[in-house]
């Protein structure tokens, strides 16, 4: 059985993967039915044929042509070394300022269940999940 851990928002996943990642079409989904022009304008879009573009204007429609999606572009299409929608916040704590919506890849990112050593050994929450 996984173990169940509570992140403990130090940020430190966000700072390494929380950018350049590939996205997946369900994403896309409530962001375009919600006209979420703040994320999809920092979503890559490749479509059949080669184009490239942002999300901005995108519909669901379109979903059909997308090849590939990535996360998180800066509002030219090029690739931002860092999430746009990462904050940390007075208190120290790092907050997703997208949180309720975020996308697949980062709903599912949990360090202590990766096995990811170099990035484990830096987590608090992994720390405290060892025996």
């Amino acid at each position: 059985m996984t173990p169940v851990q509570d992140c403990m928002q130090c940020g430190k996943c966000c700072e390494k993967w929380g950018w350049g990642q590939k996205g997946i079409p369900e994403d896309l989904v409530p962001w375009i039915r919600n006209n979420r022009r703040d994320i999809l304008q920092h979503v890559g879009i490749r479509l059949l044929g080669g184009r490239r573009q942002t999300g901005t204007n995108l519909t669901l429609g379109d979903l059909a042509q997308v090849t590939r999606i990535d996360y998180w572009v800066d509002l030219n299409g090029r690739t931002l070394s860092h999430c746009p929608f990462y904050y940390r916040a007075d208190d120290g704590k790092v907050y997703c300022r997208i949180h309720d919506t975020k996308p697949a890849v980062c709903i599912g990112f949990t360090p202590w269940n990766e096995g990811i050593r170099d990035y484990a050994l830096d987590c608090p929450a992994c720390r405290t999940n060892t025996p």
